[in-house]
């Protein structure tokens, strides 16, 4: 009990302590000049209006490539190919991507449960024909255990014969 009473208040003063330097820095910063307001230029004297000047600067539109096609229809913006019209804006795109790249979220977290269903029911089945890792390592093993001592018999063969020539 005196332990966790010993760790509270050692929490609570490294607490204090982080509160108080955290205060002194927001006191303190690290350049003591003041700030200086620069004054805005006065806006330059045009006839044209300001919508005019924006629609020089927006993109007309997006040439959608065959893949950005594909996605179009995928996402359900468009039910056909031919429907989709030359030029889409990248908003458009952008959006059929996102809705598409949830879709395929979704496969992919179902594809994974149904494989980990698959690898239980596997071993299950595994269980039930008395089939286990470590039994197939130790058979593995003995295997290579044999062929070892098949090896070595070989060889003290070879330099038998060797000997008796």
């Amino acid at each position: 009990m005196n332990f966790v009473r010993s760790r509270l208040s050692i929490g609570n003063f490294i607490g204090q302590r982080c509160r108080q330097v955290t205060e002194t820095w927001s006191h303190r910063g690290m350049c003591n000049k003041p700030q200086e307001v620069k004054a805005e230029p006065p806006p330059p004297l045009t006839t044209a209006p300001a919508q005019a000047t924006r629609a020089g600067f927006r993109v007309p539109g997006y040439k959608p490539s065959e893949m950005d096609r594909r996605i179009l229809i995928w996402s359900g913006r468009f039910k056909t190919a031919d429907q989709i019209p030359e030029f889409v804006s990248f908003e458009m795109i952008d959006a059929a991507r996102n809705k598409v790249r949830v879709k395929v979220c979704y496969v992919m977290m179902a594809a994974t449960i149904g494989a980990c269903l698959v690898m239980v029911i596997m071993g299950k089945r595994a269980a039930g024909r008395h089939e286990s890792l470590t039994k197939q390592n130790m058979e593995k093993k003995a295997r290579w255990r044999e062929e070892l001592e098949r090896d070595k018999l070989e060889k003290e063969a070879v330099t038998l014969s060797e000997k008796a020539q």
